[in-house]
C-alpha cells in the first residue's frame, strides 16, 4: 500500500515537471490544483498497475521485435488515455507526448530505484 502511495506522488510530481518543462503539455499550475494533480497521479498509477501489464502481454512480439522501444508507444498511449480522462490535462502534438512520457518514465525510474534500495536494506 505504501509503495502505491509513493507511486501516486511520483506520478503527480512527474506530471507537474512535464507540464513545467515541455511545450504544449499543459496542466493547471495554481497551488489550489494540487488535488487535481494527485488525482492525475492516481489515475496514471492505476493505468500503470492494471492496463500496462495487459497491454505489454498482448504486444510482447512487437516489444521483442523493436528491442523494447514499443514500450515507449505503450506509455504514450497511456498518457493519451490520461488526457482523455482529465480534460484539464491538454497535450498537443507527438513531441509533447514523447517528451512528457520520457520525463514521467525517468521520474518513476528514479523513484523505483529508491523504493528497491530501501526495500533491500
Amino acid at each position: 500500500m505504501m509503495r502505491f502511495l509513493v507511486r501516486i506522488l511520483a506520478n503527480a510530481l512527474a506530471i507537474y515537471l512535464a507540464a513545467y518543462f515541455v511545450n504544449n503539455f499543459d496542466f493547471p499550475h495554481q497551488t489550489q490544483d494540487w488535488k487535481l494533480l494527485l488525482l492525475a497521479g492516481l489515475i496514471l498509477a492505476i493505468f500503470n498497475a492494471i492496463l500496462k501489464p495487459l497491454i505489454k502481454l498482448i504486444s510482447a512480439p512487437l516489444i521483442i521485435l523493436s528491442l523494447g522501444l514499443f514500450t515507449l508507444i505503450i506509455n504514450i498511449a497511456l498518457l493519451w488515455l490520461l488526457s482523455q480522462f482529465l480534460p484539464q490535462l491538454t497535450i498537443i502534438g507527438f513531441w509533447a507526448y514523447f517528451w512528457g512520457t520520457l520525463i514521467i518514465s525517468l521520474v518513476n525510474w528514479v523513484v523505483e530505484l529508491f523504493i528497491k534500495k530501501k526495500k533491500a536494506e
